[in-house]
């Protein structure tokens, strides 16, 4: 084999293995970055979907700080974020899924005669 072509071998694959670790740190400097911004994106779809379907946002809210205090004995929740709505045929069927307490607690609601009650309150 001739001297040339093993150089342009060992060049190329210097190329691609310096390629491949610039690019796996380019990841890892801006998945938290893209981990951030797709949160606030499935936020804002959640939110954009209750009101979409006529949910008004602030009565899901007030649902389920009602349900949280009375399932906790009064306690307010440190934080409450909608995060998945869902929408099934008739209004009985329908969910509004709650973040709570900076992400240790999941709370769901269903529709019951019009109004929100308490399905579940889980840790996470």
């Amino acid at each position: 084999m001739p001297t040339w072509l093993i150089i342009v071998l060992a060049v190329l694959v210097l190329l691609a293995v310096g390629g491949a670790i610039a690019a796996r740190r380019r990841l890892a400097a801006t998945s938290d970055r893209f981990d951030a911004h797709l949160q606030q994106v499935n936020r804002d779809l959640a939110a954009a979907h209750a009101e979409d379907r006529g949910w008004e946002r602030g009565t899901l809210e007030t649902a389920a700080r009602q349900a949280y205090a009375a399932e906790r004995g009064g306690a307010e929740p440190a934080d409450l974020e909608l995060t998945q709505v869902i929408d099934r045929p008739g209004t009985d069927e329908d969910k509004a899924i709650f973040r709570c307490d900076e992400g240790r607690a999941r709370l769901t609601l269903g529709r019951r005669d019009g109004e929100w009650v308490l399905e579940a309150l889980e840790k996470t």
